[in-house]
């Protein structure tokens, strides 16, 4: 008589059962789906994740024209290690000047909600003569670095810093840093300043960056602070001192740098973005720490020896140590075109570009051993690109023209790949 009732709580328990497992399958392909999700975007973003470590990508393979390949490693602790101190660091070898380099440092978060942290670097490395680093760039990775193949002037440093990250509010972003470094450049260069001639010299430098974000949106998480939407224009403003006779400092001067980028629609579709830039070096600054306007052309005579890739915001024309400055401006314009619909993969896309860059310099004369010229009466170059041709290659053509144009057409001219790809 009480079978019925058995077989009634059999089937009852049997579906049941098959509902917890279908939902505990589900519930693990959902998981499943989130850390792929989540995998692809520390790779797109450089990192290769793992327990307690993430390895940087930056470092296992680069190539310039003074190291030659530089490979590596380096990473920083995530998370699962500590959400209240961090460690961080990288080791790479040059085989071309057959030198190591190197950089270690750590972190302790002092504030979750502000994101606040206090950091301390040792750093012995290269740096691109010329170039400005602002602090609040502190993520910016290609998997491919078109422009540092072609570099061939840098300066050896030995950096000892520490910084203090901070959010002001949720759409300001603020670092400031005091670093001491010892400079050499690799290059035959000289600074000749009060009667005397400086090989190698000391520097202590503080510099405070602002990041401004008035028009994306953001959003507070168990993470953190995260960008939910990215708004334009974005601004950053980063000032620097130098400071004589402090930690052996052999120079005073200040520097301030500028840069906006301005951007409508999407880059997939139909876009138009602004980049200017901006830089006033005052004091006695040497040729390492102030201003070109990113170039990417080879010294080379014919345009095939000059055929390479295209930067993503460099003056494709300019050559290499051409021009330098303690004064200047560059401003680019690009217009995004809607992409050719051959097929529902194959979409090639033309953009049209425009660049403009003036400066100056005062006491050239002080940079001893360097040939250079300034910029100023106006650089302009313009061209176009054809993007995602075949596996994310693509075709750039630009044309120099105005004050600085050549008396050879060819060497006006420059034919380069592109290379585009996202994850």
């Amino acid at each position: 008589m009480f079978k019925p009732i058995y077989l009634l709580f059999f089937c009852l328990f049997s579906v049941l059962a098959h509902t917890q497992t279908a939902s505990n399958t589900a519930f693990e392909t959902q998981q499943d789906s989130i850390k792929k999700s989540l995998f692809i975007k520390q790779l797109g973003n450089g990192f290769l994740p793992t327990k307690y470590f993430n390895f940087d990508l930056r470092y296992l393979v680069k190539f310039n024209q003074h190291e030659g390949f530089r490979t590596g490693l380096g990473g920083v602790t995530n998370n699962a290690f500590s959400k209240k101190y961090r460690l961080n660091g990288y080791l790479v070898y040059g085989f071309a000047d057959q030198r190591f380099k190197y950089s270690i440092g750590g972190g302790f978060r002092i504030a979750h909600k502000t994101n606040t942290w206090l950091n301390l670097s040792y750093t012995d490395d290269l740096q691109e003569t010329g170039s400005t680093k602002f602090l609040t760039d502190k993520r910016f990775f290609q998997f491919f670095e078109p422009r540092l193949l072609n570099i061939d002037l840098f300066h050896k440093h030995i950096t000892q810093a520490i910084s203090l990250e901070h959010r002001l509010f949720s759409k300001l972003l603020t670092e400031t840093q005091f670093a001491v470094s010892a400079i050499e450049p690799t290059y035959n260069y000289s600074f000749y300043i009060n009667d005397k001639i400086h090989n190698v010299y000391d520097l202590s430098a503080l510099k405070i960056a602002f990041q401004w974000s008035p028009f994306s949106n953001f959003e507070y998480s168990e993470k953190g602070l995260k960008e939910t939407k990215k708004g334009f224009p974005k601004f950053t403003l980063q000032y620097t001192k130098n400071f004589k006779d402090v930690f052996k400092s052999d120079f005073a001067f200040s520097k301030v740098d500028f840069r906006t980028i301005y951007q409508t629609g999407t880059k997939d579709n139909i876009a138009s973005e602004v980049i200017l830039v901006s830089g006033i070096a005052n004091g006695n600054t040497p040729l390492t720490h102030l201003y070109h306007a990113y170039p990417n052309n080879i010294n080379k005579q014919q345009i095939l020896q000059r055929f390479s890739v295209a930067g993503l915001n460099s003056f494709e024309t300019m050559f290499f140590n051409e021009f330098f400055s303690d004064k200047f401006t560059t401003i680019q314009f690009k217009q995004y075109l809607k992409p050719f619909e051959i097929t529902e993969r194959y979409k090639p896309q033309l953009v049209l570009i425009t660049r403009y860059a003036i400066g100056t310099m005062k006491n050239i004369d002080r940079h001893l051993n360097m040939s250079f010229d300034t910029l100023d009466h106006g650089y302009t170059e313009s061209g176009f690109e054809i993007n995602k041709l075949l596996f994310g290659f693509g075709l750039s053509f630009t044309y120099r023209y105005g004050a600085y144009h050549l008396a050879q057409v060819e060497d006006n001219v420059a034919l380069k790949f592109t290379f585009n790809v996202t994850l």
